[in-house]
């Protein structure tokens, strides 16, 4: 690197910090419009017409008017002083302006297009001005400094590019891993906003001795050529933008589509036009023609862009060799982002390269011919306009019309076309501009014609596994490069599934009549549908958000009494895949009371001013960037004003690859917002919420006269009302203490503590089951808290039980009470270790053959206890211990045997007092306890004085026993009950797990 002018030299480094805060600025102003204009591909052209449409104006405006002034760097620190200022109030500004519009503006205007119209012009009013004004950046500081050093004018504004490129590189990293983590969205705004401020100070006394005259256009220049080299900038700049587009949907198919991969994405493609900058610096005031070079270069970039779809195959197995050897823990997850982002550098950083030195170059060419100083601005404004009009194509004709290696080829096209024009106009040899054609024509024949990207490995997800085995033999029977995703249809075998950006959204078993061929998906999308129905079987109105494969509203159109039902799906290519699922859904498309409409949900239900009895939110995974603003405080306050007096929300939110923490940092954020809510557990693995203004009350047995409604539960052997009970988790009061214990914020548009978090719980394999666990536990702790939910019993065939633990646990419990209480009956699919520990109960207690001293019988029974007492109805519960206390031997026995058997009948008939004396008996007598003996001990004493209102006692019992059992202060069961037991505030409540809350 050459010996820089120390002035000069501080400029750049100045101008790194630039680039930090405005990439900062772009990410965020970007986030803050995708919140009130919505998601959708049209939303997303608007914000970027807006952001950058701003900043070409800025720099247009800039180049007509930086030769009048006579000091451009003070100008320039004027520039962010008033950038930095509106950052720091921008957030309030927007968060008053987009409230009121909600609230009094949009549903009053009744039009969609009045709606937009006013979106947009309200976005415009928000973000251009200071758009505008970032636009300037860059051609205000590379005057002043080509006019303090004129002979080195190309140097100039290729350190620039650089610096300000490096910084921007570096901005998205620290913004997106670090400083939204830390203050959120507003504070990330502020924070740039200040490094504005500061920049202005020092750039403003820096400037002050460096007034120069401008470098003003000369006559006898070459119009034609300045304008071939205005429309080359265009075009250089339409390409890149076209394989931005097309790289970052090809790579979240390798990488993931979470924010932190995009955002690792962006910086690679940053970062490759900033080395390319900075390799080009010397180069631009040097070479005999400019002109020449810029032909080569666009030659290389055309070619490499290409040959990214040979390398993009590849990167599906480096993916996979690498997801096999990292560990599942936040190590492994810095490791997996550092080689995620090293596998973006390997499909992008060639051909970004190239790219980055084309501004440099482009700006250096029409200084050396006469153009004045005015280039600087004319370039970068025809570039930015070249990157809007690249976006708009890739989305909305590239992606949807040509697939992903067509618009990579398209591109390739531009680049290699405007290349050889260029050498066509300006080399001298035409003996290289026919090498250049001919091995443009080589590479493009055969990878355009006979290459194909390979469908098995993009529908493999092999981010989230590491397995590309399972999808080889996987039949496509769809494939659509949509303008949000890529979409796909895959069969296995029998079931057929359909996928987002390769991850599955849901899958349905077509052909399967046995009880083991529904899958999860299947029962959890019919009973989304089912559950409220049972709850409100008198809805008038529902609607969907996320069509997925269609089963839940097919299933919603099932009910008679439902007149309309609205589907609103972000992808229309998701509403075309999920047609393959016919006849499995047929209602969805076939009845003339559904209605699929392609929006984004927040947009959707902003313009259009309905209401409906039953509003279900099943969106993709909150991991996915972008879902998880249909998890926040903000949009459940703006979701409530569209269900009509009695209506209710219905929230799926997935218990795979995520933890307790997140869930509750989502519950609060409902919780804010609705007073009421019960939780039901459609399987092990997920939930669903349902909120509203009164509490829903008791799932109904008439659910079950709707024909369509039964058949559909029947299929995924959901017999009778009891398999709905049995689904049932609790209700607010009951759930809520829980969740606070994390001492989680609610997730918020602008502190998104989900979007932070949930890609890294999806690496490392994170679990929130154990809220589904509660309803297994060896104490029936749901039901000693909320004795008010009359649990009615499960099918009495126990159809089901494949599927949900609950069921099967209720199917060994009633095998477990025929074999003490009857004749056995034949021992069909129980476990050996339970047929053990029965026939030693039989043989030693009720057979009485030496209870006394061979008491190995009353750890089979305990064992035997943890499964028969939360899975039979009192009831029966009753009689099963009227059995065992009945023993002829019973009497015989030591005291402390007796006291547990006399526990064992107090949790069966849910005596709560008998269980809060009897347990913290045990635990204060008996010296020598197992592991697993002193837990359930603990966790009886706690429910029996909790729900007996002995809140002292149960803080009592806490306090002695808990650090005897290791772990229990992070099992949600042991949390549940602490926090019921000295529940006043949530802090408090929080303040005792302090120590155990995660974030």
């Amino acid at each position: 690197m050459p010996r820089l002018h120390p002035a000069r030299a501080a400029f750049y480094l100045l101008f790194t910090l630039s680039g930090f805060a405005g990439l900062i600025y772009e990410s965020i102003w970007t986030h803050y419009l995708k919140l009130f204009l919505g998601h959708a591909a049209y939303a997303q052209s608007l914000v970027l017409v807006v952001f950058m449409g701003g900043m070409a104006a800025g720099s247009a405006v800039c180049s007509r008017i930086s030769a009048r002034l006579r000091n451009p760097l003070a100008g320039y620190a004027l520039v962010e002083a008033i950038v930095g200022l509106c950052a720091i109030g921008l957030h309030e500004v927007f968060v008053g302006v987009t409230d009121w519009s909600y609230a009094s503006l949009l549903p009053g205007l009744g039009s969609e297009r009045l709606v937009l119209g006013a979106k947009l012009a309200i976005s415009c009013l928000l973000i251009l001005p200071q758009s505008v004004l970032l636009g300037a950046t860059f051609p205000l500081m590379s005057a002043g400094l080509v006019r303090a050093h004129p002979a080195a004018s190309g140097e100039s504004v290729s350190m620039l590019y650089f610096t300000n490129s490096l910084g921007a590189a570096v901005g998205v990293l620290v913004g997106g891993f670090l400083l939204i983590d830390w203050v959120g969205l507003p504070g990330t705004l502020r924070t740039a906003g200040s490094i504005n401020l500061a920049l202005a100070a020092v750039v403003w006394l820096l400037a002050r001795p460096m007034a120069a005259p401008a470098l003003v256009a000369r006559a006898g220049g070459e119009p034609r050529v300045a304008l071939l080299l205005l429309a080359a900038a265009f075009l250089t700049g339409m390409a890149s933008f076209i394989y931005e587009i097309g790289w970052i949907r090809m790579l979240s198919l390798v990488l993931g589509a979470s924010t932190h991969s995009f955002e690792l994405m962006l910086s690679t493609f940053i970062l490759g036009l900033a080395l390319g900058g900075y390799a080009v610096r010397r180069r631009v005031d040097a070479v005999a023609s400019p002109e020449r070079l810029i032909g080569w270069v666009q030659l290389a970039k055309g070619l490499l862009a290409l040959l990214t779809l040979l390398v993009y195959d590849r990167s599906f197995e480096l993916m996979a060799f690498l997801m096999t050897g990292l560990a599942r823990n936040e190590a492994g997850y810095a490791l997996f982002n550092l080689s995620g982002q090293a596998i973006a550098a390997l499909v992008m950083l060639p051909a970004t390269f190239c790219a980055g030195m084309t501004l440099p170059l482009l700006t250096g060419a029409l200084l050396r011919r006469s153009s004045g100083e005015r280039a600087i601005g004319q370039v970068y404004a025809a570039n930015t306009l070249g990157a809007i009009a690249g976006v708009m194509l890739a989305v909305h004709i590239g992606l949807p019309g040509l697939g992903l290696k067509g618009t990579i080829v398209a591109g390739s096209l531009v680049d290699a076309g405007l290349g050889l024009a260029l050498l066509y106009v300006f080399a001298a040899q035409r003996r290289a501009l026919a090498l250049a054609a001919a091995v443009s024509l080589a590479l493009f024949l055969p990878i355009g014609a006979a290459f194909k990207l390979d469908v098995n490995k993009m529908t493999a997800g092999v981010f989230r596994h590491g397995d590309l085995e399972s999808s080889r033999d996987a039949k496509i029977l769809y494939e659509k490069d949509g303008k949000t995703a890529t979409v796909h249809l895959a069969q296995y075998g029998s079931a057929i599934s359909i996928r987002t950006n390769g991850k599955s959204d849901g899958s349905i078993n077509m052909t399967g009549t046995e009880e083991s061929d529904r899958g999860s998906d299947e029962i959890t999308m019919v009973l989304t549908a089912a559950v409220p129905l049972a709850l409100k079987p008198e809805a008038k109105s529902a609607a969907v958000i996320g069509i997925g494969t269609g089963l839940t509203t097919h299933t919603l159109l099932q009910s008679l009494a439902l007149e309309r039902v609205e589907t609103v799906e972000i992808e229309a290519a998701m509403a075309e895949a999920s047609r393959g699922f016919m006849p499995r859904n047929g209602a969805t498309f076939l009845d003339p009371r559904s209605r699929i409409l392609i929006d984004d949900a927040k947009t959707f239900f902003s313009s259009h001013n309905r209401r409906y009895d039953i509003l279900i939110s099943e969106p993709s995974n909150p991991w996915v960037s972008g879902v998880s603003s249909l998890f926040t405080r903000e949009f459940y306050r703006r979701i409530r004003a569209h269900l009509n007096p009695g209506g209710m929300l219905v929230q799926w939110f997935q218990l795979y690859e995520i933890d307790v923490s997140l869930l509750a940092s989502v519950m609060r954020a409902l919780g804010e917002e609705f007073p009421h809510y019960v939780v039901y557990a459609p399987s092990d693995h997920d939930v669903l919420i349902i909120a509203g203004d009164a509490p829903p009350g008791a799932p109904q047995a008439r659910i079950f006269e709707q024909p369509g409604v039964a058949k559909e539960l029947w299929t995924v052997h959901l017999l009778s009302i009891g398999d709905l009970d049995a689904r049932y988790l609790g209700n607010r009061a009951t759930l809520e203490p829980l969740f606070a214990s994390y001492g989680m914020p609610a997730n918020s548009d602008y502190y998104p503590v989900l979007d932070l978090n949930a890609a890294r719980h999806r690496f490392t394999e994170r679990s929130a089951t154990d809220v589904v666990a509660l309803l297994n536990l060896g104490v029936p702790v749901l039901e000693l808290l909320e004795p008010g939910f009359a649990r009615r019993a499960a099918n009495p065939l126990h159809k089901g039980a494949y599927s949900f633990e609950r069921i099967e646990n209720a199917r060994q419990a009633a095998y477990a009470r025929d074999f003490l209480l009857r004749r056995p009956p034949p021992p069909q699919g129980i476990p050996t270790p339970l047929q053990k520990d029965l026939e030693v109960v039989k043989l030693r207690l009720l057979e009485c053959r030496d209870p006394r001293e061979l008491d190995v019988w009353l750890h089979s029974l305990l064992r035997v206890a943890k499964l028969v007492n939360p899975s039979l109805p009192p009831d029966e519960a009753r009689a099963l211990w009227a059995r065992v206390a009945g023993a002829g031997c019973l009497a015989a026995l030591h005291e402390f045997q007796r006291q547990w058997v006399r526990l064992f009948q107090a949790v069966g008939t849910r005596d709560a007092p008998a269980m809060a004396t009897l347990a913290a008996g045990l635990l204060e007598t008996t010296p020598e306890l197992s592991a697993d003996g002193r837990e359930f001990l603990l966790l009886a004493g706690l429910s029996g004085a909790v729900a007996a209102g002995r809140h002292e006692q149960a803080l009592a019992l806490w306090d002695r026993h808990v650090e005897e059992i290791p772990g229990a202060a992070a099992q949600p069961a042991f949390r549940l009950l602490r926090c019921h037991a000295g529940f006043t505030a949530e802090a408090d409540c929080a303040d005792a797990f302090r120590a155990y809350a995660t974030n």
